[in-house]
Formats: structure tokens, C-alpha cells, sequence
């Protein structure tokens, strides 16, 4: 039943993850990449620790600290930047797609680091399901603007920092507990990209923004960080780093939705077929044999 509900968890967070790309597309030419990954992470934790308090689970023990800082730099830290840099140069669908390599990179990493055998019916899910995401993003690749390589490229970088936290947060996220895990990382990303934002002027010209823009903001921050990355970590507690990983192709085919909502990029048949091909691809990679 825990594989069950770290599965579900996993997709409904990429599912999320998803539309907050549409969202960080909308909102990125209002301010810089730092800037906005310290609103979405100030928020975010200003959203989590109420609900780390509230729910009293055990903090990580001080042995865990080090770790705890380091991965929360590289997730909450170096991840939002090189996200919201690759949307400047990039679209939503592009971005998304990108983003979905990280199930491979997860299962090559912890193949590599022998956290997690890699098997062929887990290899043979994670290249069905992005298949599928390649399929559903058929049409929006087309219209790519020039250098939008350079946002792929940047989307893969922040792919493989999601996939080593994934890796190696698993043991530490076990003995606490993963809100409070969570919150402390947030913690961590959030001041640094703070101070960073604050001293480079980004703060100061968030005025320019209009209303619109700040519920992005505001949404990011509170259902795109605070619930996706606690629902995330939740999985992370519950099943492998691999099996948590390709719920994330998922996020492609949610963020070409979104996107034809707010920025209005077309869609298709592809879309209805992809999603077909990444929950098959899920299910193939989540079940059978640990």
C-alpha cells in the first residue's frame, strides 16, 4: 500500500510541477531567475512550517545536517535558477520535455551509486513513458524560438540536480520525516536565493508587476512548491527513487494543457495519445518486483 501512495503522491506532485511551469513561463520576463526562486521559495516555506509544527513529525537529527543543507542548495538553491533561466530561452512544452529526462537520469544515477538495480522492465517504462511525452509534445515543438536549445540544455541541468536529490534524500527523509525534511531545504534555498536576490536589486524591481502576475506568483509559491515538494518527498518515504522519478513525465502533458490555457499553444490528438503512452509507461515501471 506505501508503493501505492508514493506513486499516486509522485504523480500528483509532477502533475502540479506541470502547471507551475506554465505559470513560471507566464511570470519569468517580470523579474530575473533568482528573484523568482526566492518568491517561490520564500512562500514556500512560509506555507510548510506551519504544517511542520503542526504535525510534529521529528526534525532531522544534527548528524543530518550537512546533508540536509547540502541537498537543500542544490534542489531549493541551484534547481530554480537553472529552471527559470531555461523558460527565458525556451517554451513551457520545450521546457517540459526536457524536464522529463529525469527518470532516466534517476535510474542511471542510482544504478551507478547502487542505491536501486536497474531491470528491464524499468528501463522498458521509463522509455514507453517518454515516448509518450515526446508524442504529446508533437506540435508544440515545432514552434521553438531561436537558441531554445539553450533552455533545453539548462532544463536538463536542473533534471539531474532533481535526480541526485532524489537519490540520496531517501535515507535522511526516513529518519524524520519529509515535511520537516522538506521544510528545512526550503529553508535553506530560500535564504540563500534571497540574499542573493536582495543584494543584485531583483527584490526591488518586483513593483513593476502587475496583479496577474503576482497570484502566478503567489500559486508558484504555495501549490507549486509548498504542496508539490511535500507531496514528493512524501513518495520519496514510501518507494524507490526510480519509480518516483517517471511520475514526472507526467509533467509535460499537464504543462501543454496549461499552456494552451494561459499562453495559447495548441494542442491535439497527441496530447490524449502521449498521456496514454506515460501512464502505460508508469505502470510498467511500478509494478512487478522490487
Amino acid at each position: 500500500m506505501n508503493e501505492v501512495l508514493g506513486v499516486l503522491a509522485a504523480m500528483l506532485s509532477s502533475a502540479i510541477g506541470g502547471s507551475s511551469v506554465a505559470a513560471t513561463r507566464y511570470v519569468v520576463g517580470a523579474t530575473d531567475p533568482m528573484t523568482l526562486g526566492a518568491l517561490r521559495f520564500g512562500i514556500g516555506f512560509l506555507g510548510l512550517l506551519p504544517i511542520a509544527l503542526w504535525q510534529r513529525q521529528p526534525w532531522p537529527p544534527r548528524r543530518d545536517w550537512p546533508a540536509v543543507v547540502g541537498l537543500g542548495a542544490l534542489f531549493f538553491g541551484l534547481f530554480p535558477i537553472l529552471f527559470n533561466a531555461a523558460l527565458i530561452f525556451t517554451t513551457a512544452a520545450r521546457g517540459a520535455l526536457a524536464l522529463s529526462t529525469l527518470p532516466l537520469l534517476t535510474m542511471l544515477v542510482a544504478a551507478l551509486l547502487k542505491v536501486e538495480a536497474l531491470t528491464r522492465r524499468k528501463s522498458l517504462g521509463v522509455v514507453i513513458a517518454m515516448a509518450g511525452v515526446a508524442l504529446a509534445l508533437l506540435t508544440g515543438l515545432a514552434s521553438a524560438p531561436a537558441n531554445a536549445w539553450h533552455g533545453d540544455l539548462l532544463m536538463i541541468g536542473a533534471a539531474l540536480c532533481m535526480a541526485l536529490y532524489s537519490v540520496w534524500s531517501r535515507p535522511l527523509i526516513t529518519r524524520s520525516g519529509p515535511v520537516t525534511f522538506t521544510t528545512m531545504g526550503v529553508a535553506v534555498g530560500a535564504a540563500t536565493l534571497i540574499a542573493i536576490s536582495a543584494a543584485s536589486g531583483g527584490l526591488q524591481r518586483l513593483g513593476s508587476a502587475d496583479t496577474a502576475q503576482w497570484l502566478a506568483f503567489v500559486y508558484v509559491g504555495l501549490v507549486g512548491s509548498t504542496l508539490a515538494f511535500f507531496l514528493w518527498s512524501f513518495a520519496l518515504g514510501r518507494t524507490t527513487p526510480t519509480r518516483v522519478a517517471i511520475s514526472v513525465t507526467v509533467n509535460p502533458v499537464v504543462a501543454a494543457l496549461t499552456g494552451a490555457l494561459l499562453l495559447g499553444e495548441t494542442i491535439g490528438w497527441n496530447i490524449i495519445a502521449g498521456l496514454g503512452a506515460v501512464l502505460l509507461g508508469i505502470a510498467l515501471a511500478t509494478t512487478g518486483r522490487r
